[in-house]
């Protein structure tokens, strides 16, 4: 069990299921007050910069993002682009973890050159893997 409590989880991935699991083991971790889950890149940026749909919203900034690769609309590199690019202050210290399937080794090295993220997992997320992201950067 974690004592130190995270404000936000951003989950970011266009499988419903796969976010409804991660958000339980997330839970069973009783590591964050608050889990929001977007279902695509454009989604996230709406929710970071609290337009769209999250305008009138109280939006809690995520200290964790859990990043998806391969989505429709906005895909997890296009999400980094324009993320690289958001005001300071709505990223702040958050941590990006990119939780994929993708086994395609260039997707692993293009995340190792990417500042904006901070490691690359494959998925599925475990409690283990989520404790040991949280104990690394938090």
């Amino acid at each position: 069990m974690m004592t130190t409590k995270l404000n936000c989880v951003l989950l970011i991935d266009d499988d419903m299921a796969t976010n409804f699991i991660n958000k339980k083991v997330i839970e069973k971790v009783s590591a964050t007050c608050h889990i929001a889950t977007v279902l695509n890149g454009r989604e996230a940026i709406d929710y970071l910069t609290k337009s769209g749909k999250y305008e009138n919203l109280d939006c809690p900034k995520p200290q964790i993002i859990l990043l998806d690769i391969n989505m429709p609309i906005m895909d997890g590199w296009e999400f980094i682009e324009i993320y690289k690019n958001i005001d300071i202050n709505e990223k702040a210290d958050t941590k990006i973890i990119m939780l994929t399937t993708s086994f395609n080794p260039d997707d692993k090295i293009k995340a190792e050159k990417m500042t904006e993220i901070s490691e690359f997992r494959y998925k599925p997320l475990t409690v283990g893997v989520f404790n040991e992201i949280v104990s690394q950067y938090l």
